[in-house]
């Protein structure tokens, strides 16, 4: 052994990096929360030691930019941009899959190979936190009210297609107008329907 040389030992055991919450703006401007686990160990020793002067260190700055840098690439999700394939609340295995690549690009410089990474934590920052569960709330019932709509339009069709099949009643144009618009009603109402009893008819 040559008595100038110094020799410093390196793991190569996996190490865990739980990431700091950072709060950044997604592809459309709105801010959010996020943080990453990060699973990496040392593949070349060398590259480790002398390469870069604190791979630790080197680690945590660059697993930050990373981070931050596919928050800025796709948006929270499709509310505000319904055109995103990817979305960082929607896309999970794709998102971890693609900050992975970024992670052992930017480490393969100091000898470290990234195992897995993923999202451990994603919201909207406080500020704005409150007005998107209000649209995601009005999103949700919207939705909602489409596929009632859809589906009592659907009964009302059928309804009126077996009456005129069966001969039931004979309907012009006015009373199936008024019977779509009662069983319209009965049917997207989200209170139930007090019946009223009509003793006339329907001109009197």
């Amino acid at each position: 052994m040559n008595p100038f040389t110094v020799k410093r030992k390196v793991s190569l055991r996996a190490f865990n990096l739980n990431g700091q919450q950072l709060k950044v703006n997604d592809s459309i401007g709105n801010p959010i929360e996020i943080a990453a686990v990060i699973v990496w160990q040392i593949k070349d020793t060398a590259a480790a030691v002398f390469a870069v002067e604190n791979y630790i260190q080197y680690v945590n700055i660059q697993s930050e930019a990373a981070v931050r840098h596919l928050a800025n690439s796709f948006p929270y999700d499709n509310l505000e941009d319904e055109t995103a394939a990817i979305t960082l609340r929607g896309g999970a295995e794709q998102v971890s899959s693609m900050l992975e690549k970024e992670l052992n690009e930017r480490l393969d410089r100091a000898g470290i190979e990234v195992l897995e990474a993923r999202i451990s934590h994603l919201a909207y920052a406080p500020e704005i936190a409150h007005s998107m569960l209000q649209v995601q709330q009005a999103s949700a019932i919207i939705a909602a009210r489409k596929l009632i709509v859809e589906g009592a339009v659907g009964m009302v069709e059928m309804a009126l297609n077996k009456l005129s099949e069966k001969n039931i009643v004979e309907l012009d144009e006015e009373r199936k107008a008024a019977m779509v618009s009662n069983l319209l009603v009965v049917l997207c109402g989200d209170k139930a329907v007090n019946p009223v009893v009509n003793t006339g008819t329907l001109y009197h």
